[in-house]
């Protein structure tokens, strides 16, 4: 139906669902990063990874776009992230800590999900319309520079599915290159559309990727603790 009905999109069909980071690699290979296929297009100055579970409101795309060329430090920009009833979905975090980690598996502390403690940006950041910096991005619509993608690299395909972004924005932000929420452009995000199909596998895949982002970016004994607290959640 795509080949029929939208000649003017290149489709990459594969056999088997080879998951969210390898997917989006992929495609990044064919419009020629990360060693280029013979005959690759001309490599464009943005590319825009976007989840099958989104409805891209109006004037999104053009605003995202127009953020990244007036913003040529700017690695990785995001739109504000909506649930399906219109209702803020938090899609720009800090970078993970702790205190987070302690949030999300300590129920005494389950008060305290959602707010500044847990790495948020308050609603009002968000109402106010004016883009600000962000640690890193829900992956579910991020757009990307390609100078920053040359300079740190595709998404490191050790994650299957999850923190794949937090660590591509973690490279980025170690490279220099800023990340950036653009609240004026929406998108809606049907948020865990895809994993609630295989919640169980899901959860595994979630708790491995964690643990593999603490061994890469937590020192010592920040990492022992991490990886103590995660080992638990499996």
């Amino acid at each position: 139906m795509i080949k029929t009905s939208f000649k003017q999109v290149e489709l990459i069909s594969c056999i088997a669902n080879v998951g969210y980071v390898k997917g989006n690699n992929m495609a990044l290979r064919e419009l020629g990063f990360g060693g280029a296929r013979a005959g690759a297009p001309v490599v464009p100055q943005v590319v825009w990874l976007l989840n099958a579970d989104t409805v891209v409101q109006p004037g999104c795309l053009a605003k995202l776009l127009d953020f990244m060329q007036s913003h040529p430090l700017c690695g990785l920009c995001t739109p504000q992230l909506l649930n399906n009833d219109g209702t803020l979905q938090h899609g720009s975090f800090r970078f993970p800590g702790l205190v987070q980690l302690l949030i999300d598996t300590q129920p005494r502390l389950a008060r305290l999900t959602n707010t500044v403690l847990d790495g948020r940006y308050s609603p009002a950041t968000y109402q106010s319309g004016i883009p600000f910096q962000v640690g890193h991005p829900l992956g579910a619509g991020m757009m990307a520079s390609a100078g920053a993608i040359r300079a740190v690299g595709l998404l490191d395909e050790g994650y299957e599915m999850y923190c794949e972004e937090v660590d591509w924005a973690m490279r980025m932000a170690r490279a220099g290159w800023q990340r950036w929420c653009v609240p004026a452009a929406l998108l809606t995000h049907i948020g865990g559309a895809s994993s609630q199909q295989a919640a169980t596998r899901a959860r595994k895949l979630l708790w491995a990727s964690r643990r593999r982002f603490y061994a890469t970016y937590f020192n010592w004994p920040k990492r022992a603790i991490a990886m103590k607290i995660a080992a638990m959640q499996t």
